[in-house]
């Protein structure tokens, strides 16, 4: 009987292999180290040669594949740079030297949008800010202001390219319809970057949407010699002994530019490198179940090769604890209109035509003035005009010979008109509506008064600037995954300690990240500067009508940011940037007309009476009358006292409570509300009874130090003195005469009872007069019945004795 034990995986593995040569015997020892492949490790030097040449073939077709299925969409690319009128076009028809000037709509779209944003997403402060996740705690709004100082410091000062290729982006977007940012880990920077990159070197398959869904996406690189062997030197590409030749194959699309720009390629020594982001079933690395049986699903990798098919890495493009093994993203799409396809509209989509009929039409009316100032016809044979190769010059006037007729009859010009108003009018036509179209037209200042409400005024802006606010908002979430990709990489890839002097520990980065999240600092809602100055005057105007429900400083400090100021925590301190201060110097912050803080943790009862004490003290009474600002000073302070009073009023009734208070800003579940409610309403009674009997109290002690009072009591306390001393004397006297009724009531009672006893004594005496009589008598009696029966007694014995 044989028991079948199912096969282990294989585990990919790497050999190690150390050799010694002993001198003197001349033996060799051979160790081999056998170790497992890591997971960052580069998987191709785990694959065998014809793996890898399927792997190269089959990815080099699908690139090829893809490339085909965009050739309309690069055609227009290439044909729209032509548009933008950045090289002059020497046109040679309908004569040498014709107009050949482009319309600038197209431009004047693309500047001004790339001026706008870039102004909008990157400040001079840094284009980054910060968002706190979950509840929001002391802790966490000192890790936001970290955070969002280091990410800014890293965006301005460590990653110097980064505005380079973000105002590239902004051009690129408008124009082509779409742009793309990679973010990654530079192992020669030894820093994280975010590159942008053109729109036709991200390749994808037909049918793709969006870059979440993609199954293939291909980033067309270009990178010298010495580029990649410092790559292969760091491991991340496989070493080669022979490069391969470089590609020297142009695209359109790169002829166009280099004409833009005014460059021709003598010597292009770059290498074109294809990195693919995509999905493979490898060899020896495929996808088990949990029983270590292959399931057959491909796994996400990126494959990087040369133009030519060599490969140069393979490595896994998932996270190593990802049970779902998701596929990394590593690039962010920028789209201007979202279109039918995985490319966005831009400005060649949009108004390309209208820029053409614009120029055809500008031409023609330049062409025709030219004409009509310099008009050409048909002269006689006969007639000659001196140096007739150079026109006359104002002023100039030459020698004409003429046979036999006059000029007039020799000469006859064509019959050439003025630039046709027509014509002109239609241009205009033309280019209003695409210059409205791309929502690049002044604003017509006659459309809003003076006197208008703002809300009018921003109700217009907003009718003008709804398409740019739709792209700004579009630009705004790209930003915001880009700075996600960003964050993520500082967190892992950077030391825990702060490269400057941070506030706070300088060991709390990653954690620091953890808690907040990063967002652009560009407002979604508005595209421009004076949108977003409307909007602000429009809640001022609010806040004019109920300044209570408003926080103003809140409102003025986000104003102040919107037109640039430079430091504003300074110029407009708010409530959350204070610190805790003593009474003093809190009663100074008032006189100096500075805004005050109170804090949970003060002692409430001493800061409330230092103010008290400074508001009743005759001298600043004094001279705080003088000032203007008196009546708003005694408000600010009595408003911290207020403050104080309820911070003093939540720890009495935890004091009664026996338990500490939820935190102000803590959201609470209904039932705990409830409950809380019903404990802190039972507290407050008892609170209420305990400081109305203090406050009795004190009352009474006030009363007790009233000089009228006093009098008033010392002559209640002479009355009562003066009615205890009758009360005496009237009990003195009830006293005496209950004494001499008691003396009375003796007497009295002892003569009735000496009579009682007299009268006792002779009934007494009587009564034993009367027993001694019946006693004497009855026995007087007895001895008569005696003898009487003795008599009789005797006289019957004598009779019955015998005679």
């Amino acid at each position: 009987m044989s028991i079948e034990k199912p096969l282990e995986p294989l585990v990919p593995t790497q050999l190690d292999v150390e050799i010694e040569m002993d001198v003197d015997t001349g033996e060799a020892e051979v160790e081999v180290e056998v170790k497992p492949v890591t997971f960052e490790a580069n998987l191709l030097e785990e694959l065998d040669a014809r793996a890898i040449e399927t792997i190269s073939a089959e990815l080099l077709d699908t690139i090829r594949t893809d490339l085909n299925s965009r050739s309309d969409w690069e055609k227009t690319y290439s044909d729209g740079m032509k548009l933008l009128g950045l090289k002059i076009d020497q046109r040679t028809e309908p004569w040498d030297g014709a107009c050949g000037v482009f319309h600038p709509m197209l431009s004047e779209a693309v500047v001004k949008f790339q001026s706008e944003m870039v102004l909008s997403t990157f400040p001079a402060s840094g284009p980054v800010k910060t968002q706190i996740v979950g509840k929001m705690t002391r802790e966490k709004e000192e890790a936001a202001n970290r955070v969002q100082e280091d990410m800014n410091y890293r965006l301005t000062q460590e990653m110097p390219e980064y505005r380079s290729e973000h105002e590239r982006l902004l051009w690129a977007v408008p124009f082509a319809g779409s742009g793309f940012k990679k973010v990654y880990f530079d192992p020669n920077l030894n820093r994280q970057v975010s590159m942008f990159v053109p729109p036709e070197d991200i390749i994808v398959p037909y049918g793709a949407s969006d870059l979440q869904t993609t199954p293939r996406i291909t980033h067309r690189m270009r990178k010298t010699e010495n580029e990649i062997m410092k790559l292969m030197a760091a491991g991340f590409y496989e070493d080669m002994d022979v490069l391969p030749q470089p590609d020297t194959i142009k695209s359109d699309i790169q002829k166009r530019k280099d004409e833009a720009d005014g460059l021709v390629s003598v010597k292009d020594d770059r290498y074109t490198i294809l990195e693919c982001h995509c999905e493979c079933d490898l060899p020896g690395f495929e996808d088990v179940d949990e029983d270590g049986q292959p399931t057959g699903i491909k796994l996400p990798y990126v494959i990087t090769m040369f133009s030519t098919g060599e490969l140069l890495s393979i490595r896994r493009n998932y996270f190593e604890d990802d049970p779902l093994k998701q596929r990394r993203m590593h690039f962010v799409h920028y789209p201007y209109i979202p279109g039918f396809g995985f490319y966005g509209f831009g400005l060649i989509h949009l108004i390309g035509g209208f820029a053409d009929s614009a120029t055809s039409l500008m031409r023609q009316l330049v062409d025709a003035g030219t004409l009509s100032n310099l008009p050409g016809g048909f002269k006689s044979k006969d007639m000659r005009v001196k140096n007739d190769d150079t026109p006359i010059a104002p002023g100039e006037f030459r020698d004409v010979d003429v046979v036999g007729n006059t000029i007039r009859d020799s000469i006859v010009p064509l019959p050439y008109k003025e630039p046709s108003a027509t014509l002109f009018n239609l241009m205009n036509t033309i280019v209003e509506e695409g210059r409205r179209f791309a929502s690049v037209a002044d604003l017509k200042v006659s459309d809003m008064s003076a006197n208008s409400p703002v809300g009018t005024t921003l109700a217009i802006l907003e009718r003008n600037l709804k398409v740019m606010s739709a792209v700004q908002a579009r630009m705004h979430a790209a930003m915001r995954q880009e700075f996600k990709l960003l964050a993520a990489i500082i967190r892992d890839y950077t030391p825990l300690e702060y490269d400057y002097e941070a506030d706070g520990p300088r060991m709390a980065k990653q954690s620091d990240y953890d808690m907040v999240e990063v967002i652009p600092v560009s407002d979604p809602n508005a595209s421009t500067m004076a949108q977003k100055v409307v909007q602000y005057q429009a809640a001022l105007q609010l806040a004019q009508g109920a300044p209570e429900i408003y926080d103003l400083p809140q409102l003025h400090r986000q104003m102040l940011e919107v037109l640039g100021i430079k430091n504003i925590p300074k110029i407009l301190p708010l409530k959350d940037d204070f610190k805790p201060r003593d009474p003093v110097a809190e009663n100074m912050d008032v006189l100096s007309n500075k805004p005050l803080k109170a804090f949970q943790h003060q002692d409430h009862e001493a800061h409330i009476r230092v103010h008290m004490n400074a508001m009743q003290d005759p001298k600043i009474q004094k001279i705080i009358g003088q000032n203007p600002a008196a009546q708003q000073m005694m408000a600010a302070l009595m408003a911290h006292i207020n403050e104080h009073v309820g911070f003093q009023y939540r720890l009495e009734i935890e004091k009664t409570l026996g338990a500490q208070l939820p935190p102000e800003d803590e959201p609470l579940p209904p039932e705990i509300e409830v409950a809380l409610s019903r404990a802190v309403a039972m507290a407050s009674d008892k609170l209420l009874q305990k400081d109305v009997s203090e406050a009795q109290q004190q009352q009474n002690q006030q009363q007790m130090q009233d000089p009228l009072l006093q009098i008033q009591m010392r002559e209640l306390a002479l009355k009562e003195a003066e009615f205890q001393f009758k009360a005496q004397m009237e009990s003195r006297e009830m006293a005496l005469k209950e004494q001499e009724m008691a003396l009375k009531d003796a007497r009295e009672n002892k003569r009735i009872d000496t009579q009682a006893g007299i009268a006792g004594v002779t009934i007494g005496a009587k009564k034993a007069n009367d027993e001694a009589k019946i006693a004497n008598q009855q026995l007087l009696k007895g001895v008569e019945i005696g003898s009487s029966r003795a008599s009789a007694q005797a006289n019957q014995g004598a009779a019955n004795s015998p005679r």
